[in-house]
């Protein structure tokens, strides 16, 4: 056990370090949140899988996952590697980077406000932001949580506080820079990591090696080791497309993509981004397919049920680690997680305070406010934000229902309603001269609307029960089609070309 806390030791010094070290070079606004659009490739593409992958995947969804999809789980990283990081990249990265220079657009809200020429579209996405990030913060501190209280034994709630406290520590002081830099030390942990302990819980008794463990997945359920998991292929498919797509629509990713330095820096982060994802996120929902066999009738560990008898699927992967991996390992593993989720928190962090500091209050409230006070107000609302989340993560770990993964729901509910709401908008306004005002607002309240109906009403539609995935697919996929059908039906009669033509960083016009 005493390698474990070295272990965190280490890694917690080495933040503070990066935090102090970082500082000296945050002079203003732009360094903390933007790091002065000087991000090179290598460290973006850390920064994007990092922000990508936490404790939610690790902790939530490899448990519940890989316990009601079995092998086919793995279809969510694949998915998450092509179509949340290739196709992002492919798509989204060049046009991001060009039009939000040529607007002059630090954030998601100000790129709405600038690109249709609404302050009202600006003030509504900086409240979603606001809101609508915090639980899915929440769902990064409960991950970290169980593990910690699994591993080393020390209440969740005191592992959410000190998670609290180290992410306000260097986020405050070295805001998007310091983020970059851990980002990437963190990414390497994450990488070795998860390659380890796959070969260690593959390795043991329980499982026996690939083809043994997936012999015993079909002795538990034959549907477990098949292509397509006992829930089918609906219930796959919008896990794929929540968890994938949902990426492109997201502040906190498409903010990676505001900062790199040029697109030079955009070709090879393409290309490191992919292949993180393919490791980490392919690794943890092919990892998490074996946890039923650490529970079944191969073992004889209890699985961990709530007082209704329902199983909580958060606790499923803590205890697979446990019993699977060395005292070492296990300090690496935590040190992972740990790594996931700082990288991870920090991100939400930054985009949930610039959307109150800096496009409302210094974009709307006080638009003539010195950029010198608005960084200060930042600061204070990033460690506003983290006591939010904070508490909240807090008060959903007291009523685990054990139906769905507490991190699953938390985050289902956060990215469904944000991507569902600015997807349609964003995309449009990267791709469509002609979309405008009318089809951003049809795009925006649309997905926003499906978001909440079908989360919060339950309902069974030809047979299939809406879950806060399909939920989370249905909106984007309404906001995406809202949103391009009305400008195409009903284009702005104000064509957006200066943007759209914008030099990259050789000089080439966009196309």
């Amino acid at each position: 056990m005493a390698s474990v806390y070295i272990l965190l030791g280490i890694y917690a010094l080495l933040l503070v370090l990066i935090a102090i070290y970082t500082s000296r070079s945050t002079k203003n606004l732009n360094d903390f949140f933007l790091g002065g659009r000087n991000v090179g490739g290598w460290m973006t593409a850390f920064a994007y899988g990092t922000t990508y992958f936490s404790a939610v995947i690790m902790i939530g969804y490899a448990g519940q996952v890989g316990w009601d999809y079995g092998i086919s789980g793995t279809w969510v990283g694949i998915g998450n590697a092509i179509i949340g990081s290739l196709i992002a990249w492919l798509v989204m990265a060049k046009r991001t980077r060009r039009i939000t220079h040529a607007l002059d657009a630090s954030t998601m809200p100000e790129f709405f406000e600038k690109r249709y020429d609404s302050k009202t579209m600006k003030i509504t996405a900086a409240l979603l932001i606001f809101v609508f990030l915090v639980p899915y913060s929440a769902s990064v501190y409960s991950g970290l949580s169980y593990l910690t209280e699994t591993i080393i034994g020390v209440p969740f709630v005191w592992c959410m506080l000190g998670m609290a406290v180290l992410t306000g520590i260097y986020i405050v002081m070295g805001g998007y820079k310091a983020t970059a830099l851990s980002d990437f030390i963190q990414g390497f942990i994450m990488l070795g990591g998860i390659v380890a302990v796959i070969i260690y819980v593959l390795a043991n008794p329980n499982v026996g090696g690939l083809s043994e463990g997936l012999k015993k997945l079909g002795t538990v359920d034959p549907k477990l080791a098949e292509v397509v998991g006992p829930p089918g292929i609906i219930n796959l498919l919008s896990f794929v497309v929540l968890t994938s797509l949902g990426s492109w629509g997201l502040p906190q990713m498409v903010h990676k993509f505001y900062a790199i330095r040029d697109e030079r820096a955009i070709r090879r982060g393409t290309i490191i981004s992919t292949v993180f994802a393919v490791v980490f996120a392919g690794g943890a929902y092919f990892l998490g397919s074996f946890g039923r066999l650490f529970f079944s009738d191969f073992t004889s560990l209890a699985l961990p049920m709530n007082d209704a008898g329902k199983i909580i699927y958060d606790r499923i992967m803590p205890i697979v680690f446990s019993t699977a991996l060395p005292q070492v390992l296990l300090g690496l593993v935590l040190v992972l997680v740990l790594s996931a989720s700082m990288s991870t928190l920090s991100s939400l962090v930054l985009v949930s305070s610039s959307a109150i500091s800096m496009d409302l209050v210094g974009g709307v409230i006080a638009p003539k406010m010195d950029k010198k006070k608005v960084n200060v107000l930042m600061r204070i609302f990033c460690a506003v934000f983290v006591v939010c989340s904070f508490l909240i993560a807090w008060g959903s770990s007291q009523s685990n229902s054990g139906v769905m993964s507490v991190i699953v729901k938390l985050m289902s509910l956060s990215w469904g309603t944000l991507a569902g709401a600015f997807l349609g908008p964003f995309l449009s306004g990267l791709w469509m001269k002609r979309a405008g005002r009318v089809s951003a607002w049809a795009g925006m309240l649309t997905g926003f609307a499906a978001a909440m109906v079908f989360n919060f009403i339950p309902m069974t539609i030809a047979g299939i029960k809406i879950t806060p995935l399909i939920a989370g697919s249905i909106a984007m996929f309404s906001s995406i089609i809202v949103s391009f059908v009305v400008a195409w039906l009903a284009p702005s009669k104000k064509v957006f070309d200066t943007a759209m033509k914008a030099p990259d960083t050789n000089g080439n016009a966009t196309a």
